[in-house]
């Protein structure tokens, strides 16, 4: 069941046995949540931190206006708020984008890995710091790049890090947003953001049936994404 946890983790440096099993015996509280709820609320203080088996999840903010922002998706291995552990109060809220299967990792168990197991430590540690590096590449994408390739950033974005987790087809994935939670991603209204993915779709790039996306041209989808995966820190390598 944590097999895309044990992916994720691993990608940055090997996990032994004895990790595995320690990162094993901190879950408990398996659920299921339906899409369109939250599966944490902005604002409480949860005692574990839910980790992604299967399904996507976003982190937003509301305005005061109702407008909501998606500041990153979650996908299957990761932890949606691991920072919880440290941080206690939510600032933000996670909401299930699909039907998600989740596990929760209690916060006084992953105290005492942090005290049992350093070398484990250090990978979660290094966990939330590629979400903060996720967030940055949102920021100057959101603020700086045209929204063909904001839109081209996030399906290499998200293609590799499914890749990673073995929940992508060859060059296709499952990407189940609708187009006003797309929207959401990028800030735009649903008219315009009809009209981006009208332009991936003409420039041959991508092929986008229904909720699943096909990549057709990678070298040239990176290029108009300006995609450079150095920030999520895939180099597998001593930590």
């Amino acid at each position: 069941m944590l097999e895309s946890l044990y992916l994720n983790l691993g990608q940055h440096d090997a996990l032994s046995e004895e990790e595995k099993a320690l990162l094993a015996g901190a879950m408990s509280l398996e659920r299921y949540v339906a899409a369109g709820e939250d599966i944490v609320t902005e604002g409480t203080r949860p005692i574990y931190s839910t980790l992604i088996i299967d399904g996507l999840a976003a982190r937003y903010k509301v305005l005061e206006d109702g407008g909501r922002q998606f500041t990153s998706l979650q996908v299957a291995g990761d932890f949606v708020d691991l920072h919880a552990f440290l941080l206690k109060t939510m600032d933000h809220g996670i909401v299930a984008l699909s039907p998600c299967h989740v596990l929760a990792a209690e916060h006084s168990k992953l105290k005492a890995i942090t005290e049992q197991a350093p070398h484990l430590t250090r990978l979660l540690w290094l966990d939330t710091l590629v979400d903060g590096a996720i967030h940055r590449e949102w920021i100057v994408a959101m603020g700086r790049r045209s929204k063909t390739s904001h839109l081209a950033h996030l399906i290499c974005e998200l293609f590799v890090r499914l890749q990673v987790v073995k929940k992508t087809r060859e060059m296709s994935f499952h990407l189940p947003l609708s187009q006003a939670e797309l929207a959401d991603v990028l800030g735009l209204s649903v008219v315009h953001m009809n009209r981006v993915i009208g332009t991936l779709r003409r420039m041959n790039v991508v092929n986008w049936t229904s909720h699943m996306i096909t990549i057709l041209d990678w070298e040239r989808l990176v290029t108009i994404a300006e995609f450079d995966p150095t920030y999520l820190s895939m180099t597998r390598e001593p930590r």
